[in-house]
């Protein structure tokens, strides 16, 4: 989990809005991960509630949410998060984006649930013994609450990834970005999960190779070598993203048997 600074209100300075319509614009903008370009003149501008990203593995998918929050710096070009340039925006992007990863375990800090719900909110300011009492009133709120006192260690798979996104909620983004976060839930706790996930309020941005989750999403970018290969509604990329894999899968067999 990302780190929100310490700092009394008089001593920061505010450069992003959080209530713009449009929370990321990119223009022109390029990354290069050693010596390997991921990330390609990249031109457009984020607004809708869900968007969707798919594409194959080595597309830039990654990389491209890792510039919204904060984890990536592009090379070339601008990145506006907020209405601030992203190196401007970076110490902000903490309470304004949550962040959740493919795999829990490599998200989850402390030891019990309730010491990782509470730490988003020592880093609003809390007190410890008001952030306990907060994270029990939270987890209670989402249903969890028999499971404050649980080693994380301890839950299920479909358990972890559901605390380690109700850690990020407790801080109150205005956006949250998820990496593949149902790759490791078996049907029953993906469901549970993307329910929950589409019952937010928070705008969303996520990368999925399920392409199911997104039929409902106002919005799907298809990257592809490092660009943008197609945006637009789900219907329309998705459907043409399928028959492109069918298309490719076609062409590996036919090559296979010669």
């Amino acid at each position: 989990m990302a780190l929100w600074p310490k700092k009394k209100n008089s001593e920061i300075t505010r450069v992003c809005d959080p209530d713009l319509d449009t929370y990321a614009v990119f223009d022109d903008v390029s990354l290069t991960l050693g010596q390997r370009p991921v990330l390609k003149n990249l031109t457009l501008s984020l607004s809708e509630h869900r968007i969707g990203i798919i594409g194959l593995n080595g597309s830039g998918k990654s990389s491209f949410i890792r510039l919204i929050n904060g984890l990536r710096s592009p090379d070339n070009g601008t990145l506006t998060l907020f209405g601030a340039p992203s190196e401007k925006a970076e110490p902000e992007l903490p309470r304004h984006v949550g962040f959740v990863f493919q795999n829990p375990d490599h998200q989850a800090i402390f030891p019990t649930v309730e010491e990782e719900i509470a730490f988003g909110l020592t880093q609003l300011g809390a007190g410890k013994d008001e952030s306990r009492i907060r994270a029990r009133a939270f987890l209670a709120q989402h249903g969890c609450e028999e499971l404050a006192a649980n080693p994380i260690a301890e839950l299920s798979e479909g358990q972890k990834q559901l605390i380690c996104i109700l850690a990020v909620l407790v801080m109150e983004p205005q956006l949250l970005v998820l990496d593949e976060p149902m790759t490791s839930l078996d049907a029953l706790a993906m469901r549970r999960i993307f329910g929950k996930l589409m019952s937010l309020p928070q705008k969303i941005i996520m990368v999925s190779h399920d392409l199911s989750h997104f039929e409902e999403f106002d919005r799907v970018l298809w990257l592809e070598d490092s660009r943008i290969r197609m945006d637009g509604p789900p219907q329309q990329v998705l459907a043409a993203y399928k028959d492109d894999i069918q298309l490719k899968s076609g062409t590996r067999m036919e090559l296979a048997a010669l």
